[in-house]
């Protein structure tokens, strides 16, 4: 918990000073006077004021954070200042300084991405296991062991990568044809059709309740609960496990699943240790499943996987390209995911509020930096696409005055600002509702 509330506080924190310093650069730009630098909304926790009449401020409600400028409408303004009031500037300027925050926080997350593109992550290959029966991966003719090798013609070299143009097909219900390398060597080409896919529920792993998943890695005994099972026997962290019972060259998946089933008698496992075959008989300690209240074999031990796994690496200039590629891309489908909900194409039970960020902040920041790293980005380029919507209270909204401002050549009457100011706000309030029902909704499930 302690770690997921640090991650997250990080996370938004980065994230909050992003937005509000491309505010800031671009109003001293523009010679607007900064009343004050505010990361968190309500009472002013702690302060100090710079040469520049600037107060920096942390607040109270971490949720967010504003840049307050010199502005006669909040204020009165004396003559020798209304030049560096923010309303006293031209349109082009305040659109300059609005537009900041949000471009700031895209730029941002082409940074991020290209930094990982630059040091280089590791990244599971795109070796697929076997589809459940009757699933679009297995009506394709997608079988276990297949490499895929592209997707539509473009050529790819690790999991995440086919996961992300999949996608981008799922939410088009459209097709994509996959060329693979079979486990025997031969090439082939697989057409994988989304047209029949609910998209009601994007949330998790959408290809894999589809039949696209990656291969069940080979189980490797990672750990041993002392004086459980596995550790009576003899198992040894490190052995790598060739059969089971029956079953030879099990998954760990499937491993697991074997020792589950295994309630009254014993299992004989086969392992490789220091290149030597052993045949180890283990008596599993049988438990009540709490997810289904049946009994359940365990053996006290923790299996990982070995599973083949590429490095994504690029040069200076290909990991900046590709860092605002995958931006756009992000975005892009952001948008495209809010115009289906809209429409009623994607169920509203997608959209997540603050808890599941922070969630998600804990487990990516347990899996490693890199983790943690492209999880920021995401935020990074939601919190970007997010303000700049054409909602009054947000970025976008202000934007969405000042563009009707040089279309009628005068701002918009204010009784018109102020309507718009109050749906914004409702509309607002309700997204966050919603967001924070599904986020409760996820927890109680």
């Amino acid at each position: 918990m302690l770690l997921t509330l640090a991650a997250f506080a990080l996370a938004l924190g980065i994230l909050i000073v992003v937005h509000e310093m491309g505010h800031y650069l671009v109003a001293r730009a523009c010679d607007v006077k900064i009343l004050r630098f505010s990361v968190g909304f309500g009472r002013v926790l702690i302060k100090r004021t710079d040469r520049h009449g600037t107060e920096w401020a942390l607040s109270l409600i971490p949720l967010g954070g504003y840049v307050k400028m010199l502005d006669e409408r909040e204020g009165s303004v004396s003559a020798a200042e209304r030049p560096r009031a923010f309303n006293a500037k031209s349109v082009w300027q305040r659109i300059a300084i609005v537009a900041a925050g949000p471009i700031f926080n895209l730029v941002l997350a082409a940074l991020l991405y290209a930094s990982l593109n630059l040091v280089g992550v590791e990244e599971p290959a795109p070796v697929v296991g076997a589809p459940a029966v009757d699933s679009i991966a297995a009506r394709s003719g997608l079988q276990a062991g297949d490499r895929i090798t592209a997707v539509d013609g473009k050529p790819v070299t690790a999991w995440s990568e086919v996961r992300w143009m999949l996608l981008d097909q799922v939410t088009h219900r459209g097709s994509a044809r996959v060329s693979v390398t079979t486990a025997a060597g031969a090439t082939a080409e697989r057409q994988l059709d989304f047209s029949s896919i609910n998209l009601d529920d994007m949330e998790g792993d959408v290809l894999g309740r589809n039949g696209l998943k990656l291969v069940d890695p080979k189980p490797v005994v990672r750990g041993l609960i002392e004086g459980g099972a596995a550790a009576t026997a003899g198992l040894k962290a490190g052995d790598r496990i060739v059969a089971a019972g029956d079953v030879t060259a099990p998954g760990a998946t499937q491993f697991i699943e074997i020792v589950r089933a295994h309630t009254d008698k014993l299992l004989t496992v086969q392992v490789l240790r220091d290149g030597a075959a052993l045949s180890i008989p283990v008596q599993p300690q049988v438990v009540t499943d709490p997810a289904t209240g049946q009994a359940a074999g365990r053996i006290g031990a923790q299996i990982g996987g070995d599973i083949e796994m590429v490095t994504l690496r690029y040069g200076p200039v290909s990991s900046l390209i590709k860092g605002v590629q995958r931006t756009g891309e992000v975005s892009w489908f952001s948008l495209r995911m809010l115009g289906k909900m809209l429409i009623g194409d994607v169920s509203w039970r997608n959209l997540s509020g603050p808890v599941t960020i922070a969630d998600y902040a804990g487990q990516t920041a347990r899996l490693g930096l890199s983790y943690y790293i492209a999880f920021m980005a995401l935020v990074s380029v939601s919190l970007g696409v997010l303000n700049l919507l054409p909602i009054p209270v947000l970025d976008g909204g202000h934007l969405l005055y000042y563009f009707v401002e040089i279309v009628r050549g005068s701002p918009p009457p204010e009784r018109w600002a102020d309507i718009g100011q109050r749906a914004g706000f409702g509309i607002l309030v309700a997204l966050m509702a919603v967001a924070l029902f599904n986020d409760i909704a996820r927890l109680l499930t």
